[in-house]
C-alpha cells in the first residue's frame, strides 16, 4: 500500500462520488477481530494514498500507539505498509468508514449518507462479529444511528436496530486536527479504556 505523498494538486481529484475511496484493513481469513475501528469516512489525503487515517497531523495513530494498540507510531502519510497491516491484523484491530466517499470535511457528508452508512455498519457487523467497534466521531454517529443524545464512551447498542448482540458499541473523539477539544493524550486514554474492555 506505501508509496509516495500526494500534491495538493494530487488531492483534488479525490474528491469523487467513489463509494469505496479506500480499501478496509480487515483480516482476508476471517479471523474474529477484537476492535472493529469505524472513521468517519475518508478525507481526500487518506483515498490519494489508501490508507486509513493516513492526513500528516491526524492524532489517530499517534494516540494509538500511545494507548498501547500498537508498538511503535504507524505512518500512513504515504500509505499503509504491508507490516504495519500485519501488525494492526495480528492484534485484530480492523479499520472500516460509516460512509466510503472521499471528501475534504466530514461535515460534507449529508444526513442521508450518513444513516446509510449506519444501516451498512450493522450489517457489516453482524457478518464480522468482532468483539467490540469503536466509532470514531460522535456527531456522526448520533446522525448514523438515529441517537441524538448519545455520548461519548459505551453506547447501549439495544437502542441501535439489528445491532448484534454481545458486540459492544463505542463512540471515541473525532482525532482529527479540526477537534480541538481533544489531544494525543485524552484520545490514547479513551481508545485504551475501549481496548481493556474487549481484552
Amino acid at each position: 500500500m506505501g508509496g509516495a505523498r500526494p500534491t495538493k494538486d494530487d488531492l483534488v481529484g479525490f474528491a469523487t462520488d467513489d463509494p469505496d475511496a479506500i480499501d478496509d484493513v480487515l483480516p482476508a481469513d476471517g479471523a474474529r477481530l477484537r476492535l472493529l475501528i469505524v472513521g468517519i469516512n475518508p478525507g481526500l489525503w487518506t483515498a490519494a494514498v489508501n490508507a486509513p487515517f493516513a492526513r500528516p497531523g491526524n492524532r489517530f495513530w499517534p494516540s494509538l500507539h500511545r494507548a498501547g494498540l500498537t508498538d511503535h507510531v504507524v505512518d500512513a502519510a504515504a500509505g499503509l505498509s504491508e507490516d504495519d497491516e500485519h501488525q494492526l491484523l495480528a492484534r485484530g484491530i480492523g479499520i472500516t468508514n460509516l460512509v466510503g466517499r472521499a471528501t475534504a470535511r466530514a461535515d460534507e457528508l449529508s444526513r442521508e449518507e450518513l444513516r446509510a452508512g449506519g444501516s451498512r455498519l450493522v450489517h457489516r457487523v453482524a457478518e464480522l462479529r468482532p468483539r467490540a467497534v469503536a466509532v470514531a466521531g460522535i456527531t456522526a454517529f448520533r446522525t448514523a444511528f438515529g441517537q441524538p443524545r448519545a455520548s461519548l464512551g459505551v453506547q447501549d447498542a439495544s437502542l441501535i436496530d439489528g445491532w448484534p448482540e454481545g458486540i459492544d458499541l463505542w463512540v471515541v473523539p473525532q482525532p482529527s486536527g479540526l477537534n480541538a477539544h481533544e489531544t494525543i493524550d485524552s484520545l490514547a486514554a479513551r481508545w485504551r479504556a475501549v481496548w481493556e474492555a474487549t481484552g
